[in-house]
């Protein structure tokens, strides 16, 4: 008989609307189909997770990987790569980049940079500035944007929104 789960994850803590409690976590075509006290007959794989937390993948919504303009310090290859070993199962990165990340090119070559070498899901926020208000509507829609990044404090190059007009204007537009 064929079986029912590829792999069954059993005697880890579990943190869900039930509570916290040791249950088993039942896995098949990368979705989790049962949660509880599962047939461990029916598994494909059975792994063990006492004294282990069972936790779904996390997303970080802000990374700053760097790339392009400071690979020195980070890049999104190892960045990712550093992601998943921590749980995490996307990011978005942040448009403070050289250059800045603020055009559909920029988002594109990103976006390219990004493919193959990104060990996680991705996408990269694209920063509203004073000089591409008009246009932020369109770039959120842009394949790889996980939205609009406003930077009202100290920043990078031209993503710092200056006053209350600019920022009345990139929000008009998104």
């Amino acid at each position: 008989m064929a079986a029912s789960y590829e792999t069954v994850f059993v005697n880890g803590t579990v943190v869900n609307q039930d509570g916290v409690g040791r249950r088993d976590v039942a896995v098949s075509g990368g979705r989790i189909v049962a949660l509880g006290e599962v047939d461990r007959d029916a598994a494909g794989e059975v792994v063990d997770c006492t004294g282990l937390a069972i936790l779904p993948g996390v997303i970080d919504t802000q990374v700053h990987f760097r790339e392009p303009g400071a690979e020195h310090k980070e890049d999104l290859e190892t960045g990712s790569r550093a992601a998943v070993m921590g749980g995490v199962t996307a990011v978005f990165e942040m448009p403070n980049t050289r250059p800045l990340t603020i055009t559909a090119e920029t988002l594109a070559d990103k976006v390219k940079r990004g493919t193959g070498r990104m060990h996680c899901d991705f996408a990269f926020f694209v920063g509203g500035t004073a000089g591409n208000a008009g246009e932020v509507g369109e770039l959120e829609r842009l394949p790889g944007a996980a939205g609009i990044k406003i930077f009202m404090g100290s920043s990078t190059g031209d993503l710092l929104v200056p006053d209350d007009e600019s920022l009345r204007a990139i929000l008009r537009n998104t």
